[in-house]
């Protein structure tokens, strides 16, 4: 089945690949950030050498200070058989730079990280083999819908409207510096997802470009639901209005205990491609990586979650590496991609679609 030709204006060739094959997304950016052993002095650079903060620990300025650093990861993953990387803009958002005191750099570090992203896959795009960057939106450090004071239900640390002015600031530069999708990551409270998704649409309506989107939740627990509260069918039923290209699951519970809820989801979203990027195992201080598994390990459970019918996307998240990610690739190319229909790309309209 050929799939119709969605008028993207990036990212194109995407819906065709999910139904030829699953394709491969790249694994953990700290895991490996953290094998360089960069200090303080390298997080600043030269550029905030007097800045009053701290700075260590924030992956996401690395790629102002330390860009060479990110694109060598970048290719490692590419190398490793990844199709999609990841921009290094998990926080970069004005509202989680605040706590390091850049809020006023979150633009510029996201335009830096997509151009980093999109160097790297041009370098390794082929004509049988497109890569493509996709700009990585975080849930930030803080929630809409949940009170941090146990002491005062209604109390809230962020509201919708600063989320989606920051994640509107971050997509903006993701655009600019040449991003082919937008992944919506890690999502404990649908609420923050809502305003990613509100400013994404905003963002579109503004400059005319239309970008693939990638939902990705993630369960905390063995309850099955999101820090919300909400089930994994809940959760696709309040995000599927953005019409994502896939939605999916990410980190927490390591893809052992991943497996019920991405079998539900892929039952649930029935018409969607599904991703699935768990971390590696649950994390163990006292591995190299601050996980369980190694790339044999999870290669082997994804690639049962590929043997199932389950998938469209895999890769890796937290304690995963380009070797986690080459195990993965080597897995799933033995299974076809999970069926999905074309109701996706019919529901976008007939503005969006042209049928071949």
């Amino acid at each position: 089945m050929t799939a119709p030709s969605v008028c993207y204006t990036r990212g194109a060739a995407l819906p065709a690949i999910l139904q030829q094959r699953i394709a491969v997304l790249d694994g953990a950016m700290g895991t490996m950030i953290q094998r360089y052993k960069l200090t303080e002095a390298d997080f600043r650079g030269t550029r905030l050498v007097d800045h009053p903060k701290d700075l260590k620990g924030n992956n996401d300025l690395l790629v102002l200070t330390k860009p060479e650093v990110i694109s060598e990861i970048h290719r490692q993953y590419l190398e490793a058989g990844a199709d999609i990387i990841e921009t290094n803009t998990f926080g970069t958002t004005s509202v989680a730079q605040e706590d390091y005191g850049l809020e006023h750099l979150a633009y510029e570090m996201n335009v830096a990280a997509a151009r980093l992203a999109r160097e790297a896959c041009d370098a390794f795009s082929t004509p049988d083999k497109p890569r493509f960057a996709a700009g990585a939106l975080g849930p930030t450090p803080r929630t809409a819908s949940i009170s941090p004071d146990v002491n005062d239900p209604g109390a809230r640390n962020v509201n919708f409207d600063t989320l989606r002015a920051a994640y509107y600031e971050q997509a903006k530069g993701l655009l600019e510096g040449g991003v082919d999708l937008f992944l919506v990551e890690t999502i404990f409270d649908t609420l923050n997802a809502k305003a990613a998704i509100f400013a994404l649409d905003e963002l579109m309506e503004d400059t005319g470009e239309r970008l693939p989107v990638i939902i990705s939740g993630t369960v905390t627990d063995a309850s099955g639901r999101i820090l919300s509260g909400q089930t994994v069918t809940a959760f696709w039923h309040s995000v599927r209005h953005a019409r994502p290209l896939a939605i999916g699951l990410n980190c927490a519970l390591g893809a052992a205990l991943m497996r019920p809820y991405i079998e539900e989801l892929s039952k649930a979203a029935n018409d969607t491609p599904i991703s699935c990027y768990p971390n590696a195992g649950l994390p163990n201080p006292m591995s190299d990586t601050g996980f369980d598994e190694t790339p044999e390990v999870t290669g082997r459970l994804v690639g049962e979650f590929a043997s199932a019918g389950f998938l469209n996307i895999a890769g890796g998240c937290c304690g995963t590496t380009p070797d986690h990610i080459r195990a993965i690739a080597q897995k799933v190319s033995a299974y076809q991609p999970r069926p999905w229909g074309s109701k996706l790309f019919t529901d976008l309209g007939t503005d969006l679609v042209n049928e071949e």
